[in-house]
């Protein structure tokens, strides 16, 4: 089974509130986006007024985002106990 095949089996519950959190006055002096371009989930776009904006909902919770972003700009955290991703398949 290859890799994408086995992230598209993941299972999230989700928590109304995101774990992650980007600190736009810090993240708008950033460039390029380096989290754009490290996460490997792809939660991580630019909207059309220039803020930077994550999707938590498909986060594999690898902290990534928040090793790479060379500003700072990122607050990551592990969800709250029994929500995030649910791995299968290793």
């Amino acid at each position: 089974m290859k890799v994408d095949e086995k992230l598209t089996k993941n299972f999230f519950k989700l928590s109304e509130k995101s774990h992650i959190e980007i600190e736009q006055s810090l993240c708008a002096s950033c460039d390029p986006k380096v989290c754009i371009w490290v996460c490997p989930a792809g939660l991580y776009s630019i909207t059309e007024d220039g803020r930077t904006v994550v999707e938590y909902s498909g986060c594999l919770e690898c902290g990534t985002c928040f090793i790479a972003c060379p500003k700072g700009a990122i607050k990551w955290e592990h969800p709250v106990g029994g929500f995030g991703v649910q791995y299968r398949y290793g």
